[in-house]
């Protein structure tokens, strides 16, 4: 450490890794910008192309004073990504036998691997099986499932064939599940009997009936749904030639799922006499490769829609510069493939690298609190990636939980999702990474598709808290409220001057929102939503959100969304979301509600209305506290300045720990 608050890579990881110094990051981010043709063009030769893409690649639009907003990369270029990840690694890099996936289990001891070459057999078999259902180019995929190889295979085998996926994170209610298959016009939906976490048993299947059932009501009956057995997979006979044993099955006698022979298929009945061979369909680089769906201010979720050549090589670059992989690496990703993370950096980026990863699916203290570590032990991973909370919840266990275990094989700690607190960053750096790990704290969105703020970590200077720098093709800026660009120290509104590969194209089925939501505000520029502070050499900080929306545990969360649940309850007139300090999850959920006359307000009352969160929305946005409010301030900003602090206290309250579905 050369100074008090920063830490300058070390001299062995600046020597071993691809980007080894900052003058060479400054030397290619240069060439980023202002050759942007040339330097993704040389990064596009990399990856297999039926039709290459012809120059110029870029064409965009960002301000909506000049016409419609569009981004174009590598338009009438033709490849598949499913290809690239998969037939490449196998035929083209002799990587057949090279492990893909780790499999963990959410209990100690359930564990299997597949191989490059075994996971190519699985996706060609199941994109065989969804094009006897019918399935083809441009159709909507709705998948429900639990972190299992199986999630990986659906969202391959939907790409392969150039059906668009459509994940919904299985914490998620029937409501929420229902809502994005209407949106989305989804035509199938794929899902699981169930699943534990920690101790928890999930009844997934019940809950996807429940929202094809609120479909139905909404006129949009969903006829085909497809079922893994997963909590019965010892009843499964492995298919075919590959190596892969069925993990153990845990005993859940009290699942009992319900069963429409109309609709409900079970997966390994349509998947064993498939061909392990499938021919992709070929797509243009701008065709729709998924929607995945976030929290918007309005309180309706955002369909963001992501294409496939610029994210194919926009992830496939992040990942190997940003986690330094090399072909030796072991590398975990935490996130649930439910969200960004996990399709950017848990999926298709180290598999287009042929990275071996481990998939995870228990949470990081079940059954105790070393679970992380001796996981880490386990596989011997090298690059690990977790989310701020994580970090804070293991933190209050101290270190000795960690010590039990070496972790000599990290080389690169990675945090994801929010802002982490200098607190946690040091307890990362010095109690998990023994002060040799340098730590690569990304800030990106759903809507980036990748990095777009952070370190490199044989390259960068890390200051504890800050996002560094922009990525290559990144091209940041500072406004203020009348829109001028600050130069040099400055705080503001964070905006981005021109698009990078992975960058989303649209709101699905709403272009106006697309535009109003990103780009309305400030002309020219697209709007994050979030704050942001440069300091005087040039490190971007994040500040946090400057719209309606709540950053809990890493899950952007809409304040509308959150509200307009509470008032579906008889009892209340109207409600108020603002954002709380937490201790683990960074903010949390504070709630003021305004009860109809004749209405009390009850520690019953509190908890029917949490219910009713969870029930429309999922355990993720269960509130903190709920506070009685018998006036509303009309405006968030009063509501705000006379916010009171429970000190963790109050009766109304909720618990002050972490709610272990937020995982």
């Amino acid at each position: 450490m050369s100074s008090p608050g920063v830490f300058p890579p070390a001299p062995e990881v600046s020597a071993a890794a691809h980007i080894p110094s900052y003058a060479r990051y400054q030397e290619l981010y240069e060439r980023s910008i202002r050759h942007p043709d040339e330097f993704w063009g040389e990064i596009a030769n990399e990856f297999h192309w039926r039709v290459p893409p012809a120059q110029p690649f870029l064409r965009y639009n960002f301000d909506v004073t000049k016409g419609k907003i569009f981004i174009e990369w590598m338009k009438g270029g033709v490849t598949n990504i499913c290809y690239n990840v998969l037939d490449r690694n196998v035929q083209d890099k002799k990587l057949g036998d090279k492990i893909a996936f780790y499999w963990e289990g959410n209990e100690p001891g359930d564990s299997m691997s597949i191989t490059y070459s075994e996971l190519l057999r699985k996706v060609c078999q199941f994109a065989n099986v969804l094009r006897g259902q019918g399935i083809k180019k441009g159709d909507r995929v709705s998948i429900y499932m639990p972190m299992v190889i199986e999630l990986v295979v659906a969202m391959l085998a939907c790409a392969r064939i150039g059906a668009i996926h459509s994940i919904v994170f299985a914490g998620f209610s029937s409501e929420s599940l229902c809502e994005r298959i209407l949106d989305s016009n989804c035509t199938l939906l794929i899902t699981a009997d169930g699943f534990f976490r920690g101790d928890k048993l999930i009844n997934l299947k019940s809950i996807a009936d429940e929202a094809l059932k609120k479909c139905a009501e909404k006129n949009y009956p969903l006829s085909k749904c497809i079922v893994l057995k997963h909590l019965g997979r010892d009843e499964i006979v492995s298919d075919g030639p590959s190596k892969i044993s069925p993990p153990c099955k845990r005993q859940c006698p009290d699942l009992q799922i319900n069963w429409k022979p109309s609709v409900d298929m079970w997966w390994h009945e349509l998947i064993k006499d498939a061909s392990v061979e499938c021919e992709p369909e070929w797509c243009d680089s701008e065709d729709e490769l998924f929607i995945l769906y976030t929290s918007g201010s309005t309180g309706k979720p955002k369909g963001v829609v992501h294409t496939v050549g610029g994210y194919m090589i926009y992830t496939a670059t992040t990942f190997k510069y940003v986690f330094d992989y090399h072909p030796d690496d072991v590398y975990w990703c935490t996130a649930d493939i439910g969200w960004i993370t996990g399709h950017s950096y848990l999926t298709y980026g180290p598999l287009a690298n042929g990275a071996t990863s481990v998939l995870f699916e228990g949470l990081p203290i079940y059954p105790d609190i070393s679970r992380m570590w001796q996981i880490i032990d386990k596989y011997n991973v090298s690059k690990f990636y977790t989310a701020p909370t994580a970090i804070r919840l293991l933190m209050k266990y101290g270190e000795e939980p960690v010590k039990r275990y070496s972790r000599k094989s990290l080389k690169v700690l990675g945090t994801v999702g929010e802002p982490i607190n200098p607190e946690a960053w040091l307890w990362y750096y010095n109690v998990v990474g023994d002060k040799r790990c340098p730590i690569v704290d990304t800030f990106w969105q759903t809507e980036t598709g990748g990095h777009v703020l952070t370190p490199l970590p044989g390259a960068t200077t890390a200051k504890p808290g800050s996002a560094t720098f922009p990525f290559f093709g990144v091209v940041p800026a500072i406004l203020d409220e009348s829109g001028e660009e600050l130069e040099g120290e400055a705080e503001g509104y964070l905006v981005f001057k021109q698009p990078w590969p992975a960058l989303m194209r649209t709101v699905y089925g709403n272009q106006e929102r697309f535009e109003t939501t990103y780009f309305k505000k400030f002309p020219g520029y697209y709007v994050t939503g979030d704050g942001c502070r440069r300091d005087k050499d040039g490190y971007y900080w994040i500040t946090g959100r400057i719209d309606d929306m709540l950053n809990v545990s890493g899950h952007l969360l809409s304040t509308a969304e959150v509200e307009s649940a509470l008032v579906e309850h008889s009892s209340i007139a109207e409600a108020a979301v603002v954002s709380h300090p937490h201790p683990v999850k960074g903010e949390c959920l504070y709630c003021f509600v305004t009860l109809r006359d004749g209405h009390e307000f009850t520690s019953t009352l509190v908890d029917q209305l949490k219910k009713l969160v969870r029930e429309k929305i999922g355990p993720i946005a269960t509130p903190d506290y709920i506070q009685n409010a018998p006036g509303l301030p009309k405006t968030r900003s009063v509501l705000l300045m006379n916010f009171r602090d429970p000190g963790g206290k109050s009766p109304e309250t909720g618990s002050n720990g972490v709610d272990l579905d937020l995982f």
